[in-house]
């Protein structure tokens, strides 16, 4: 192999005695080559020949696969040479050799573990990788059942992946003592596992954190049950959230922290309060040991506020809040943390009539309010937001007296009535059955309609109840005070039938006024239905029965008309014979005064 150029053919990284371990020295000045080109032959043959014995016998018998201690030798931008005792130098690319943070720190004579990839490509390197040989290293060493340490690199079907060097399966059921629903949120995060299982041969782990979290937990679990006591103030780590409340890792055994227990204040969730991680104080209210259950509180460790409530808000003074909650009935402030009162819809306005509290709140306002009434056994609080300003029923007496006549816009038009504003937020009711004095109104809306502007009568006020009555009669007199007088019984009056019904016949008399005749006084015969006699706007004359001032009726009769008549013409005969004999008498009497003056004494 070196016959045509003896030891200066070996390449200068093959120059030492790998058995020894130490370089040779090959001089290669005039006298060294001068005393070779001197030797005989024979003797250069023997030579060349017991040299590469020596150095065929020198080299390592390497096969792929295998992992060899290397020497580095040369360090460029991109590869790094390594010397690992063959025949040849193989070449690594630089990125194989970034520690965890990224950096490389390697120089020339550092000695590193490598793969032996391949035998001499074209180039006469050989395929070398320090990766696959950290690889194989760690393949080498793990065993199932033992514990590594990780770090969760990415999320998978039905779990996580772990880098342990290389990588390795967390299934999702085995990542907590409880299910994790986001487990993305694992990402980054180092843990110690568990293997439990591994195939060398399919390149397979799988690992657990469970299985150590539940040893741990076992071993402290017993401790931490004997020296458990109720009323107990004790450290633990938020484990997990619910809507419901937090799970609390008091060493080895979890206790409840339900979320009516975490502030003495309104918490619509527990990552309100809590944190998963966190390490908190907690006071055990209750302790099962024998089914190994723990309630937990927070809000215990502070003082109760509602202690204080009574002398810190009494009632009649004016607090401040913020609405925390809008109901259909209310208004909920919170006063303090923990401390809550609620408005309810009908102490919001002394004049407006509030649906519902979102017409006049929002949540997050800030609201002057006065407390109304305090129930300590039950943590209530009563507040009134009108009560902040004057009540205006209280001077709306004063500022309108009975008997005023108050003129304003009609705001609503309902069955029973109609309201007429009559001062700011305040509206006056005029009752169906004070619109007239005479006219049947059937509703309201036959004479108004919204908007109209009308004037009317304060005929009472009730601040207690915060009612205003208007009547739109009373502007005029009420004819019914002369009906008696006008229609005396007997009177014989001529009208218009304005309806006709099973029991009678209406008759309109005058304006308003309106009289009944029964149908047995229709006729000095039987009728059997008014209809058949009588249409509306038929005129009929008639004799009055009687009239009822309380209930505003007048009793007709045509039966009883004939007799009527005869009574009023004996009564008017009668009437003219007393006026006659009246004047006669006068006559007599006059005439006798005159002779007594003419007569002599």
């Amino acid at each position: 192999m070196f016959a045509d150029h003896g030891l200066r053919a070996i390449p200068p990284f093959l120059r030492r005695n790998l058995l020894g371990g130490n370089w040779l020295i090959m001089e290669s000045n005039e006298n060294t080559n001068e005393e070779v080109e001197g030797m005989e032959m024979d003797e250069d043959l023997d030579m060349e020949q017991s040299f590469e014995e020596m150095f065929e016998s020198s080299m390592q018998e390497l096969n792929v696969g295998d992992v060899v201690l290397g020497t580095i030798v040369q360090v460029t931008d991109d590869h790094v040479v390594v010397d690992v005792g063959y025949k040849s130098e193989g070449v690594i690319p630089l990125y194989e050799f970034k520690d965890e943070e990224g950096k490389i720190d390697i120089k020339v004579g550092d000695e590193v573990d490598v793969l032996f990839e391949r035998r001499e490509n074209d180039s006469g390197l050989i395929g070398l990788s320090k990766e696959k040989a950290d690889r194989q290293k760690i393949w080498g060493s793990l065993e199932e059942g033992a514990v590594v340490e990780g770090k969760i690199v990415g999320r998978i079907k039905g779990g996580l992946t772990v880098d342990i060097g290389i990588n390795a399966f967390l299934p999702g059921s085995q990542v907590d003592l409880r299910p994790v629903r986001n487990l993305e949120k694992l990402l980054g995060a180092s843990f110690d596992f568990k293997i439990i299982k591994l195939n060398k041969r399919r390149g397979n782990i799988v690992l657990s954190r469970r299985v150590l979290l539940e040893e741990q937990r076992e071993s402290m679990r017993s401790d931490t049950l004997e020296t458990l006591s109720e009323g107990q103030e004790v450290e633990g780590i938020v484990k997990n959230l619910t809507d419901y409340g937090s799970f609390i890792d008091l060493g080895g055994i979890d206790g409840l922290l339900h979320i009516t227990d975490m502030s003495w204040g309104r918490v619509n969730h527990p990552s309100d309060v809590l944190s998963v991680g966190e390490k908190i104080k907690v006071k055990i209210l209750k302790y099962d040991r024998e089914r190994e259950r723990v309630s937990l509180g927070l809000k215990q460790i502070t003082p109760d506020p509602w202690l204080e409530v009574e002398s810190v808000y009494p009632v009649g003074g004016k607090v401040q809040g913020k609405v925390v909650s809008l109901t259909d009935y209310g208004a909920f402030v919170e006063l303090e943390d923990g401390v809550e009162g609620l408005i309810h819809v009908s102490e919001m306005s002394w004049t407006k009539r509030i649906k519902h509290p979102n017409k006049l709140l929002t949540v997050g306002d800030e609201v002057e309010t006065v407390v109304l009434a305090l129930d300590i056994p039950n943590r209530r609080i009563s507040l009134g937001l009108k009560q902040i300003e004057p009540n205006p029923w209280e001077v709306i007496g004063e500022k309108f007296p009975i008997g005023t006549i108050i003129e304003g816009q009609v705001k609503n038009i309902t069955d029973f009535g109609v309201f007429i504003g009559v001062d700011e937020g305040i509206d006056g009711l005029v009752h169906i059955s004070d619109l007239s004095w005479t006219k049947r109104v059937k509703h309201p809306s036959e004479i108004f309609k919204k908007g109209d502007t009308v004037k009317a009568v304060v005929l009472n006020i009730d601040r207690d109840n915060e009612r205003f009555s208007l009547g739109l009669k009373q502007l005029t007199p009420d004819p019914w005070e002369s009906i008696p007088v006008k229609y005396a019984p007997g009177t014989i009056v001529r009208g218009k039938a304005t309806s006709v019904t099973d029991f009678g016949v209406f008759l309109e008399i005058e304006e308003g006024i309106e009289g009944l005749i029964h149908v047995s006084e229709l006729s000095q015969e039987k009728v059997e239905s008014p209809k058949d006699i009588a249409n509306v706007g038929d005129e009929f004359e008639a004799a009055v029965l009687n009239v009822d001032t309380v209930d505003r009726k007048i009793a007709l009769s045509v039966k009883q008309l004939n007799s009527h008549k005869e009574k009023a013409e004996v009564q008017e005969f009668l009437g003219a014979q007393k006026q006659a004999t009246s004047n006669l008498g006068a006559l007599l009497q006059g005439a006798m005064d005159r002779n007594g003056e003419d007569s002599p004494e």
